[in-house]
């Protein structure tokens, strides 16, 4: 895989899931911290809100999919994830969960990525990185982010500049 993607709450947004798979190249991963859908919630009478949309293109991705459930995410509507997810890539232990609750972290682990929040923050406490994409589709900030990590770095990138707002070393 040559980078992650990482983010979260799109909430069933077409035009931001657009926007996503236009950013990855095919040998990219994706990385979704939960409330892909928000099939709980969702406005269905809002045009965007095309979760099925999604759903249906999912199969047809050319990035492999890490994604675990968000607080709005009927399991029911995508079935066969959880509410947490571990995986290696570039030799690290990474954790994902949505951040709506506070799952126990599994020793070992060097990412912890998870959303909920909609704000961005990339930070190293002792040994391990938290990484919140924040959102690109209700942000609560203005800052429309999403996450990238490749074998060096964890970044936070801003979707309207392409500016890197934060990084850390892996």
């Amino acid at each position: 895989m040559s980078q992650l993607f990482i983010t979260a709450d799109i909430h069933g947004s077409f035009g931001t899931w657009l926007s996503l798979k236009k950013l990855m190249a095919p040998g990219d991963g994706l990385v979704i911290a939960g409330d892909l859908f928000d099939t709980r919630y969702g406005n269905y009478s809002n045009t965007d809100f095309q979760p099925e949309s999604i759903k249906k293109q999912i199969p047809d991705l050319s990035q492999k999919l890490y994604y675990v459930y968000g607080n709005c995410d009927q399991p029911s509507f995508y079935p066969d994830h959880g509410p947490t997810l571990g995986f290696r890539y570039a030799g690290k232990m990474i954790f994902l969960h949505h951040g709506h609750e506070n799952p126990i972290i599994p020793n070992k682990t060097d990412i912890i990525i998870q959303g909920h929040t909609h704000l961005c923050s990339l930070e190293r406490q002792n040994s391990q990185i938290f990484m919140n994409p924040g959102s690109l589709t209700s942000p609560r900030n203005q800052l429309y982010t999403y996450g990238i990590i490749d074998e060096f770095q964890a970044r936070i990138m801003e979707l309207n500049t392409g500016n890197c707002l934060a990084a850390i070393a892996l």
